[in-house]
């Protein structure tokens, strides 16, 4: 199983934004219903920082890889542009 834990670091005061945008196109649902995903939701952090985390499970390094090239990840490439900063990947094999 792959585990991925994706920090996304927000314009500022755009975290909820972001994500009203994700659900908006159903790029969450749409990643949920892929071959192989285990797990697909997202968090906001309890400071109140520009900050919001998405946390991924897969089943193996297969599916990650399709996940990557599915259509709904370029719509999010362009989400991202218009509302992060940053964004860090902590990828944990288990």
């Amino acid at each position: 199983m792959i585990v991925l834990n994706v920090t996304y670091k927000c314009k500022p005061g755009m975290n909820r934004k972001f994500l009203e945008q994700i659900d908006a196109l159903g790029i969450g649902d749409a990643c949920r219903a892929e071959e192989g995903n285990i797990r697909y939701d997202y968090y906001f952090p309890a400071d109140g920082s520009d900050e919001l985390l998405l946390m991924e499970k897969w089943e193996n390094a297969e599916a990650l890889a399709r996940h990557a090239k599915q259509p709904h990840m370029s719509k999010l490439g362009e989400l991202k542009a218009a509302y992060v900063n940053d964004v860090i990947l902590e990828k944990f094999e288990v």
